[in-house]
């Protein structure tokens, strides 16, 4: 070497320190390259994703080549400087000392610290286009980076770690949840909460949601024809219950649309409408509600009873009840919402006992309890522990519910208020 001239001696020296340089930052950047966004670019046809997918494919020899890169700059270049400080002061060890003390500091700033930082902050600008090279070199040295990979295996096995336990790049709910909080502006803020409405799915059950027995409206066998047709015809739903006497005694559900049809041809009787009940489809109330979701969809159907252990109906769940969980509501009647829940100027809310604590939550974004009590009436009731009185007052958390009217031990008509916490003067 000390035949070269000394340009080209300086030059050789910048350029290791420019290819250790190279290697940190390539290592930074492919290692916090985000997985799924990297999946994304490759499936769309970038080359240099495609490269850095294959190269993290086996992380263990692209460790082994940046490694085996960097150290062979580093040392490369500490033999280069010690050269030429040689040349240029002699062998002083004073100055021998001094070159290495700059030289470390030159190799910590240049190579390492500021490369891995700006790999950091822009690990795509960096570890994507370095894919570029590091695949054709780690094919290049595959000898020596199979062998570097092969011995630092083997010593993790020796203190029991495999690669077969590494976690694998899948999230979980709740960190998926995380992502679509802070995608921010990236994601519709109406599209957001529907992303993390269906991760909900999985905390709520049918009986959640479901609508009360003592709800239920349908075709009464034991009723007169008169009443029967008219049933129908003032119906809002397409499908109807039929059931003999009570709804234990269910017997299926018919389609209004196929009534319709018969009635149309003026053959509209109660012995053809008992042609058309389609059996009833029954649902434990404990069921997830993504897992009845798809329940509905295997088995083609769009509403169901839900049971209790014991069998017996408990309430009456859709499809469409669902889906509103997901989208908001969208079917039900905008009467029948006006009539359950009524705001007031002060922003108390006037609300009848059987409406839905979830369904509050969801219109109003409340936060009041749902691992309870499902309705109104039975939160306050589960409060009290009593049948309350009208007037009776009890704070829930931040909201207070006045009970307005009872009827039949039931609270039929509350008032709700969010209790806005005073902000003192010293804070």
């Amino acid at each position: 070497m000390n035949d070269l001239p000394l340009g080209l001696e300086l030059a050789l020296l910048v350029f290791l320190l420019m290819l250790s340089a190279f290697f940190a930052a390539s290592e930074t950047g492919l290692m916090t390259l985000n997985r799924y966004r990297l999946k994304t670019r490759a499936q769309q046809g970038d080359r240099g994703a495609k490269l850095a997918e294959k190269l993290l494919a086996r992380p263990d020899r692209l460790i082994g080549l940046l490694l085996l890169g960097k150290n062979f700059s580093d040392n490369a270049a500490t033999v280069v400087a010690t050269l030429l400080s040689i040349e240029l002061f002699g062998d002083d060890e004073a100055v021998l000392g001094l070159t290495t003390i700059l030289l470390t500091i030159v190799m910590l700033v240049f190579s390492d610290a500021a490369p891995k930082t700006l790999a950091a902050l822009y690990p795509e600008r960096v570890g994507i286009p370095s894919a570029y090279i590091n695949y054709p070199l780690q094919w290049l040295l595959t000898p020596v980076v199979y062998m570097v990979s092969l011995m630092s295996n083997g010593v993790l096995r020796a203190l029991g770690v495999t690669k077969e336990d590494a976690v694998a790049h899948s999230l979980s709910a709740e960190e998926l949840r995380t992502v679509v909080v802070e995608a921010g502006a990236m994601i519709p803020h109406r599209h957001q909460k529907m992303l993390l409405s269906i991760l909900d799915l999985e905390h709520a059950t049918v009986e959640d949601i479901m609508i009360p027995r003592n709800e239920i409206v349908g075709i009464d066998l034991t009723e007169p024809w008169e009443t029967i047709h008219e049933v129908i015809v003032a119906s809002s739903h397409t499908r109807l219950p039929v059931f003999h006497g009570s709804i234990d005694e269910l017997k299926g559900v018919v389609h209004l649309r196929k009534l319709v049809r018969i009635a149309a041809q003026g053959q509209l009787n109660l012995e053809n409408l008992m042609t058309l009940v389609r059996e009833p489809y029954f649902i434990p109330s404990g069921t997830p509600l993504n897992q009845q979701l798809l329940n509905f969809q295997d088995r083609k159907r769009r509403i169901g009873f839900a049971v209790d252990e014991y069998g017996d109906i408990q309430g009456l769940v859709t499809l469409e009840d669902i889906l509103e969980e997901v989208v908001g509501e969208f079917t039900s009647d905008p009467a029948t919402r006006q009539k359950n829940v009524t705001l007031d100027h002060d922003g108390s809310a006037l609300v009848t006992g059987n409406v839905h604590i979830r369904s509050l939550n969801r219109s109003l974004s409340w936060k009041l309890p749902t691992d309870g009590p499902k309705t109104v009436n039975g939160l306050v009731l589960e409060q009290l522990g009593d049948i309350p009185k009208s007037g009776r007052t009890i704070r829930v958390g931040d909201y207070e519910f006045e009970v307005i009217e009872v009827r039949s031990n039931a609270v039929k008509v509350a008032r709700i208020r969010r209790i806005v916490a005073a902000v003192s003067e010293d804070s």
